[in-house]
C-alpha cells in the first residue's frame, strides 16, 4: 500500500498547489487524479489573474495571491504565460454605472483602492476598438492573465520534482477512519495517509457528503471559444456590467472569448457539451462591444466541469466531522488567480489546523448554519 503524510485527491491548480506547498514543508505528498492534471475547470478556463470585481470575501486571498504571481516563474519553474495587461469592466448603460458606484462605495470601504474608475476618454485610450457606446470602466491595471493549463502543469511538475508523487489516472473513492489516520480506496490500490486534501472540484461535493457534511454544489460547464488568429488591436482583459463577456487576446493573435455562459456538465459521464444556441448568444455579445470582431473566425469551442457553490465563494476549511481532511473546492468558476495562495493556505490548514489569512467565510460549516438554511 503506498502511504504518505498528506494523500491530495484531485489534480487541478489548487491540488497541484497544496502538493507543491506540502512538499515545501516536507511532508511526504500523493496526488491522485482521476483523468490527467488540468483535465477540467484548471485546464480549460479564461486563465484571468484577478483582483478585479472579487467577491468582498475573497479580496485578502486575491491580493496575498496577486503577490505570488508577481514570482509565478521563482514559484513553479515558468512563467505561465503570465502577462499584466490589466483588467477592465465596462458600463454599458446607466445601470451598468450604478453597479460601479456601489462597487466603488463598497471596495473603498473595506479599505482597498485597485480599482479605479476611468472615463470614457481613458477608456477609449486604452481599448481603441472598443463600441463609443460604453460611458467608463472599473480598471486594474496589473491585473492579467496566465495560461491555465500550463500553470497547472507547471505546479504539478514542481511538486513533482520535489518528491510528490503524482497518480493518474487513477479514481479516489471516500477516505475511511483508519486509527489516527486515513485510508483512501482508489481503482488501482489503497493509498493511506495522516491527511487527506480534498481538491476534486466539482467532484469534492461527493467527497464531502460521504464524510457526512453534505454541501448544495452543482455541477456546471463554463464555456469558452477561441478565433483565428487576427492583427493585434486590444491589450487589457475585458469584461462588462451589462452583459456576460471576457473577452482578450493571446500573444499570438488569437481571441479568447468566454464570461460565464454554460454548457451542459455530465460529471457522472465525465464530460462537459457545448450549448451552441448560447455560444451564439455570447458572439452577439462581442459584436456589441466589438464590431471590428466581425470578420474573424471562430477556430474552436470547449467547455470544462466546474462546482458552483450557491454563495459564490469556495469551501476552504478543515472538514468540520473528520480530523485530518481540508477542503478546497467549489471555486465558482474564478478560482485559477487564488491557485498560489490557496496552496499555502491549505498546507498551513495540513500543518498547524490555521492559517494567518481570513477564511472564515468559506468554511463549510455555513451551509449547515440555520442562518444558511433559512436564507435558501
Amino acid at each position: 500500500m503506498r502511504t504518505a503524510d498528506v494523500i491530495v485527491i484531485g489534480g487541478g491548480i489548487h491540488g497541484c498547489s497544496t502538493a507543491l506547498e506540502c512538499r515545501r514543508r516536507g511532508l511526504s505528498v500523493i496526488l491522485l487524479e482521476k483523468d490527467h492534471v488540468a483535465r477540467h475547470a484548471s485546464g480549460v478556463n479564461a486563465g484571468g489573474v484577478r483582483r478585479l470585481n472579487r467577491h468582498p470575501d475573497e479580496i485578502p486571498l486575491a491580493m496575498a495571491s496577486a503577490a505570488l504571481w508577481q514570482s509565478i516563474k521563482d514559484l513553479v519553474g515558468d512563467n505561465c504565460g503570465y502577462r499584466q495587461t490589466g483588467q477592465i469592466r465596462v458600463a454599458e448603460t446607466e445601470a451598468g454605472l450604478e453597479a460601479i458606484a456601489a462597487r466603488r462605495a463598497l471596495v473603498e470601504g473595506l479599505g482597498y483602492s485597485h480599482e479605479q474608475w476611468i472615463d470614457r476618454e481613458t477608456l477609449f485610450g486604452l481599448v481603441p476598438a472598443i463600441a463609443r457606446h460604453c460611458l467608463g470602466a472599473l480598471y486594474t491595471a496589473d491585473d492579467g492573465y496566465a495560461d491555465p493549463s500550463r500553470t497547472t502543469r507547471a505546479f504539478a511538475r514542481r511538486a513533482a520534482a520535489l518528491g510528490a508523487e503524482i497518480i493518474s489516472p487513477c479514481r479516489a473513492g471516500i477516505p475511511v477512519r483508519t486509527g489516527d489516520g486515513w485510508q483512501v480506496p482508489t481503482d488501482r490500490g489503497p493509498v493511506s495517509g495522516a491527511a487527506v486534501v480534498n481538491c476534486a472540484g466539482a467532484w469534492g461535493g461527493a467527497i464531502a457528503a460521504g464524510l457526512g457534511e453534505p454541501v448544495p454544489i452543482e455541477p456546471v460547464a463554463p464555456m469558452m471559444l477561441v478565433t483565428a488568429r487576427v492583427p493585434p488591436f486590444i491589450a487589457p482583459v475585458v469584461a462588462s456590467f451589462d452583459r456576460m463577456i471576457s473577452f482578450k487576446q493571446s500573444p499570438n493573435g488569437t481571441v479568447v472569448i468566454g464570461g460565464g455562459w454554460r454548457g451542459r456538465a455530465e460529471p457522472e459521464a465525465n464530460r462537459a457539451l457545448v450549448e451552441f444556441g448560447d455560444l451564439h448568444r455570447l458572439i452577439g455579445n462581442v459584436l456589441h462591444l466589438f464590431p471590428v470582431m466581425r470578420e474573424a473566425r471562430i477556430t474552436r469551442s470547449w467547455a470544462g466541469i466546474e462546482g458552483m457553490m450557491p454563495d459564490g465563494i469556495p469551501v476552504i476549511s478543515p472538514s468540520a466531522t473528520a480530523p485530518g481532511v481540508v477542503h478546497a473546492f467549489g471555486f465558482s468558476a474564478h478560482g485559477f488567480q487564488l491557485g498560489p495562495i490557496g496552496g499555502r493556505i491549505v498546507a498551513d490548514l495540513v500543518e498547524t489546523g490555521k492559517t494567518a489569512l481570513p477564511i472564515a467565510p468559506f468554511s463549510i460549516e455555513r451551509f449547515q448554519r440555520a442562518s444558511w438554511r433559512e436564507a435558501s
